[in-house]
């Protein structure tokens, strides 16, 4: 069981990343996850370049994604579920990153990487569906959003849980009141 402070600790976590839940979903720009996750979305490129042109183009956001969710797995198979949900959020942004590339297909107006093709605008337009891309991006969003939300409420069940078990420490004989 942990210690009271690092329960605090973990109440004071979960409530900075609420904070944090609300500006993603409601005034998410590009910051400094993001250059993990474009990192992470490169090296999608390599692993799933070997299975084709279109996994290619799609494994940049696979990649992106994969590598989150084999944290919350590793958490999760840990028992660890705070930290499972609370890696989640990261799932949850990472999709939110996905959503703002996938609905620029369109008017591609982000920066590439060497730049290079836009991986959703070749994939919409391969596809038939680039005219759909905002729309497209806009749904990956919302969903991304309620994943972080669910996270977020997941987390603070998960720790209400585990302060309900948690063990009561009795007070001291010098600690109790005199009559």
């Amino acid at each position: 069981m942990l210690p009271v402070r690092s329960m605090k600790a973990r109440w004071v976590l979960l409530a900075a990343l609420l904070l944090y839940v609300v500006w993603l979903i409601f005034g998410y720009r590009y910051h400094f996850l993001d250059g993990v996750n474009l990192f992470l979305h490169e090296a999608g490129h390599l692993f799933f370049g070997i299975f084709g042109q279109t996994l290619h183009f799609l494994g940049g956001t696979l990649g992106q994604l994969v590598f989150p969710g084999l944290f919350v797995g590793h958490f999760w198979r840990r028992g660890q579920r705070f930290e499972a949900f609370i890696v989640s959020i990261w799932f949850a942004e990472s999709m939110m990153y996905a959503a703002e590339y996938i609905g620029d297909a369109g008017h591609m107006l982000l920066p590439l990487v060497g730049g290079g093709i836009h991986d959703w605008n070749w994939l919409l337009r391969k596809w038939g569906m680039l005219d759909q891309a905002e729309g497209l991006g806009m749904f990956v969003h919302v969903i991304a959003s309620f994943i972080a939300i669910g996270a977020i409420v997941c987390a603070g069940r998960e720790l209400k849980r585990e302060n309900s078990v948690a063990p009561r420490t009795p007070r001291s004989a010098s600690a109790r009141p005199t009559a």
